[in-house]
């Protein structure tokens, strides 16, 4: 039989679907397994776990197309809800920087999806590119881990409950306290890093928050606890633009393996929605230097992969 262009088969008594666009056989248990268990540990730190789940998929599945962007775009489309819910029941989102992450990385997105289809279709080049993201992220968090003193990250309240408020909200600086303490950044210098991020997720496939969640905490000095909501939701909105893009650029274009593979795509989102919201759900009670630790692991090990293969 077949659903959504996925043939079902048989295979030794076992259930195995065939995904045409992605060329894969898989048992269907498989993708959203893997996405729950990425997603739950990503989450706590405002990140959906693409970033590591498109290295999964290039190098053990060998889903090596512009497709396998789009779809992973896809999964943070199903996933990111889950955390997004859990962030805003709990009034953990700081709303106006999340609309200041979202004007400059939606724009920069598209463009980012042009590149991928017309320079980076070449799966060399696209590991290349991976494996360069992958690196530099774990240089922040590694930064950031031994630089700590110097970097306010907020204060942890022992029960988990967080408190968060707008005091000044301008085109030029946004002034908040978060638990008691101040924090000032400059609007125009994270709209530009937003852009500039935009593009690159668009490339890559993550949507950007795994890029501007360390840089939000590093340069800007931002708690952590206070930016994995914003970081999840400009993750959410920009994914669903990409989504669209590569989809209309598969029509224009008439060409396969540009637009996402839905099943694959819903499948690993399934999974990833249960653990976007876990992740929420367990921040509040985890060390920020924990968080960081299994973020530097997760970055670094495939990113040095790539770039010696």
């Amino acid at each position: 039989s077949i659903i959504c262009g996925t043939w079902i088969v048989k295979k030794k008594g076992d259930t195995i679907l065939f995904f045409p666009q992605s060329g894969l056989e898989l048992n269907p248990v498989l993708p959203p397994l893997l996405s729950l268990m990425i997603a739950t540990v990503t989450a706590p730190a405002g990140l959906s776990g693409a970033f590591l789940l498109l290295p999964f998929q290039v190098s053990v599945f060998g889903f090596n197309t512009p497709a396998v962007t789009a779809t992973n775009h896809l999964y943070n489309l199903v996933a990111i809800p889950g955390g997004v819910f859990r962030y805003i029941r709990e009034k953990r989102m700081l709303w106006p920087l999340t609309w200041i992450v979202v004007a400059g990385t939606l724009p920069g997105v598209f463009g980012g999806i042009y590149i991928r289809w017309k320079w980076l279709s070449n799966p060399k080049a696209f590991k290349i590119f991976i494996g360069f993201v992958l690196l530099y992220i774990c240089f922040r968090l590694i930064r950031d881990l031994f630089t700590r003193k110097i970097i306010n990250p907020g204060k942890k309240p022992i029960d988990g409950s967080f408190y968060c408020q707008v005091k000044k909200n301008t085109f030029s600086e946004l002034v908040f306290e978060f638990n008691s303490e101040e924090f000032k950044t400059k609007t125009v210098g994270i709209f530009v890093l937003s852009l500039i991020v935009g593009i690159i997720g668009g490339i890559y496939g993550i949507g950007g928050g795994a890029i501007i969640s360390p840089f939000l905490v590093t340069y800007w000095r931002l708690p952590v606890y206070a930016v994995a909501g914003t970081a999840m939701m400009g993750t959410f909105v920009t994914s669903t633009a990409a989504v669209i893009g590569f989809a209309v650029f598969s029509v224009i274009s008439h060409q396969s393996g540009v637009g996402p593979d839905w099943t694959l795509g819903i499948l690993f989102g399934l999974g990833g929605l249960a653990g976007t919201y876990a992740g929420a759900a367990l921040q509040r009670f985890l060390p920020v230097r924990v968080i960081k630790i299994i973020l530097i692991l997760c970055t670094g090990i495939p990113g040095l992969m790539y770039i010696m293969s």
